[in-house]
């Protein structure tokens, strides 16, 4: 066994086939496509699966790294049947190498299936972060994660392979087709060249991550009064567009922008590529962001800042309360002070910061 502090003895030109495990959330997904691009410059000669949840699919589609992606249908596997096949054929391809961010109990039955299948070369390597003893038979090897952004501590996984990461983004590959699309989106809501767009992502499956929409619209109205060239585009996802109509009515400015449908994830990420910001909560669209080359800025409330890319385009904001960051789903006080504290007026100077904006009223 190993830590991150030793090297598994590995000829790069042996390893044929790799499987790398990471199946949800959509937005760690494409966190994993750091790692998955590094493993693809140590082993050029290797075919790269991903093992992955459906829904997630949007975030590796025309990946050129990925020979294959192996998504996991919940409703195609509802039954212990189906899902015994499924990993079966995946375990049954004779990897080289098996990557797990994860260590869920699917890609657990893909690892114990998989030492069943020996590849070709003889040597199967499994490896993963620390595991608890009793999932310890399923690896070969594992490490020490080091802490820090996101993308990073998952690709410090990879240490004993003899791969550091080295400030590799997120990677989301648009095709010409969904680009031109995005121009036809915007058109259609009335965004043109001379506007400068703010995309906004104001939803949150959880309390204690969502800045509250009347913020959101208050922000935006400000916004829109200090430069009138800008308009906000808000996105929303299945079941969420209430939350995109409280924000435009907050904001009662013509600015605020919903869009008349829902938009697919990629639709989102080529409209966030012709941004010259992305706004909004620590979700999936401000990795999305990072993905496609635009400047984020994200409020925070019980996250940490290890989701925020380390360079000067991304930025985050957080109100600095001794509770934070909790990383809490719900707040243990109930007052949520993180983010409804955090007032419009004290956001303003950044965003402006970011869209590379003066502040005509001074705030």
């Amino acid at each position: 066994m190993t830590d991150h502090h030793m090297t598994i003895d590995i000829d790069p030109k042996r390893v044929r086939r790799i499987l790398v495990c990471q199946l949800r959330q959509i937005g760690d997904v494409l966190l994993a496509t750091p790692s998955i691009r590094l493993l693809k410059k140590r082993f050029p000669d290797a075919d790269i699966d991903l093992l992955t949840e459906q829904k997630a699919l949007p975030m590796v589609d025309n990946n050129p790294d990925l020979a294959q992606v192996w998504a996991i249908d919940r409703k195609a596997h509802r039954n212990i049947a189906a899902q015994l096949s499924f990993y079966w054929q995946v375990a049954s391809q004779r990897y080289d190498l098996v990557i797990d961010f994860q260590q869920l109990p699917r890609i657990r039955w893909v690892l114990a299936l998989a030492r069943l299948f020996p590849p070709k070369s003889g040597r199967q390597i499994r490896l993963t972060y620390d595991p608890p003893w009793y999932n310890r038979w399923l690896y070969t090897h594992w490490s020490k994660p080091v802490g820090g952004y996101a993308a990073m501590t998952k690709a410090s996984v990879l240490l004993p392979l003899d791969i550091d990461w080295n400030e590799e983004p997120p990677r989301l590959y648009l095709t010409a087709a969904e680009q031109e699309r995005a121009k036809g989106i915007l058109s259609e809501h009335g965004i043109g060249q001379e506007d400068v767009l703010i995309t906004v992502d104001p939803s949150h499956r959880r309390a204690t991550r969502q800045w509250p929409e009347g913020h959101f619209g208050e922000l935006i109205r400000l916004a829109s009064q200090a430069e009138p060239r800008l308009k906000f585009l808000v996105f929303y996802g299945p079941g969420e567009e209430y939350v995109a109509r409280a924000v435009q009515d907050a904001a009662g400015v013509p600015a605020c922008i919903v869009t008349k449908s829902m938009l697919t994830l990629r639709e989102m990420a080529a409209c966030i590529q012709r941004a010259t910001l992305h706004f909004g909560n620590c979700s999936a669209p401000r990795h999305m962001a990072v993905a496609v080359g635009t400047p984020t800025l994200t409020v925070l409330g019980s996250t940490s800042n290890a989701w925020t890319f380390p360079n000067s385009k991304h930025a985050a904001l957080a109100k600095g309360l001794d509770c934070q960051p909790c990383n809490e789903n719900s707040c243990p006080s109930g007052s949520r002070r993180c983010l409804t504290d955090l007032m419009p007026a004290e956001v303003l100077p950044e965003l402006l910061r970011c869209a590379g904006l003066s502040n005509k009223e001074g705030n």
